[in-house]
């Protein structure tokens, strides 16, 4: 079997109302698909979601990269995933997005040469996930009550708060978010490098008299050492890490430093699948557990998360919810997954068992 084209096209998402982080506010997001074509008549599809602030990456720089990757894959043999990621390694750092996206075709198109789903594929531990939903930042009030709607309404048991401004305001949103809820639904924080050491710490403490069961990210993507010294101080809730492992490398050094109890395993950041199941094994071996995020997505890039999610036994946790914040959650592409609640069940279908046409 060998690659003979790949099809490059933008697609742009609108979200139903601006999403706020740490960081930034987000009113729409563009993704890159790809389609992979083989010369048996086979295609896979990928996607490539840049969002500088984490990834460094453009559209239109994540579109040249992937032109360059075009010109080394045209004539491979697609099965030989580690070989072509080898290749763009060779071509091109970092650029995790543009490298997520040709691993995810490359993924889909084994599947369907083996007739099995992606979880299946990826190692099949089971074929059901739970996921959470985020709360972006807003008054205390509005979270509190977003927090109630998806917990009465909707079926959710685990919300990942985004925090990371104020610690005082954070503080005040998850209290008033706890008493609407109440104790039995899991809580996690993510404050996208807002804080320092000191007004972490100041934030840890409260959070845990709330029952806040780990906190994402408090400092800046850089600051590894003081990640450690934040798990050694504190104790009583989990720490992870996100924007500091974008790589194995990465995640080795962050393991070493006892920097994290969590890594939180993005297909953008890592380059897909393929690498992001080699961040679970190291994690594995030195006793941390992992969870699976997203950036802005379509279906593709969630369906290929959910799946390494449900592939593996160390991924325990999954926060690849952004679908549900667009106007067309299916972004034209049913399939992939079915959704009872907080409960996404993989579809049996090939590959990423998709309905895509372009």
């Amino acid at each position: 079997m060998k690659i003979t084209d790949i099809k490059i096209e933008k697609f742009y998402i609108e979200l139903t109302e601006p999403f706020k982080v740490a960081f930034a506010e987000i009113t729409h997001s563009v993704s890159i698909l790809i389609k992979i074509q083989t010369d048996e008549g086979i295609e896979g599809y990928g996607e490539a979601a840049p969002f500088a602030p984490v990834t460094g990456e453009t559209t239109e720089g994540t579109i040249e990269i992937l032109q360059l990757f075009r010109q080394g894959l045209i004539g491979k043999n697609p099965l030989e995933i580690e070989k072509l990621h080898a290749m763009m390694d060779h071509l091109a750092h970092g650029c995790g997005s543009a490298k997520c996206a040709v691993d995810i075709a490359l993924h889909d198109i084994k599947g369907k040469v083996m007739g099995q789903p992606l979880y299946r594929v990826l190692g099949g531990y089971q074929n059901e996930v739970q996921n959470d939903v985020t709360i972006g930042i807003s008054t205390p009030e509005r979270m509190a009550e977003a927090a109630s709607d998806y917990v009465k309404n909707q079926g959710y048991r685990i919300l990942k708060i985004k925090a990371g401004i104020d610690p005082r305001d954070d503080l005040r949103a998850l209290k008033q978010i706890r008493e609407a809820v109440g104790d039995e639904i899991r809580l996690r924080v993510d404050a996208n490098q807002g804080y320092d050491i000191s007004r972490a710490l100041f934030a840890l403490e409260g959070m845990k008299a709330l029952g806040i069961e780990a906190v994402e990210q408090c400092l800046p993507d850089w600051d590894l050492e003081g990640a450690s010294c934040l798990k050694k101080k504190v104790s009583g809730i989990q720490l992870m890490l996100d924007e500091s492992i974008h790589t194995t490398k990465d995640a080795a050094r962050a393991c070493r430093l006892e920097a994290a109890d969590i890594f939180n395993i993005k297909l953008m950041k890592c380059g897909g699948l393929y690498r992001g199941g080699q961040i679970a094994t190291l994690a594995e071996n030195f006793g941390l557990t992992c969870m699976v995020g997203c950036m802005m997505e379509t279906k593709i890039a969630i369906t290929a998360g959910l799946s390494l999610v449900a592939s593996r036994k160390a991924i325990t946790e999954a926060d690849c919810d952004s679908f549900l914040y667009y106007k067309d959650a299916d972004n034209g592409m049913p399939g992939g997954f079915t959704r009872t609640g907080d409960m996404f069940r993989l579809s049996e279908d090939p590959g990423l068992g998709l309905d895509i046409s372009f």
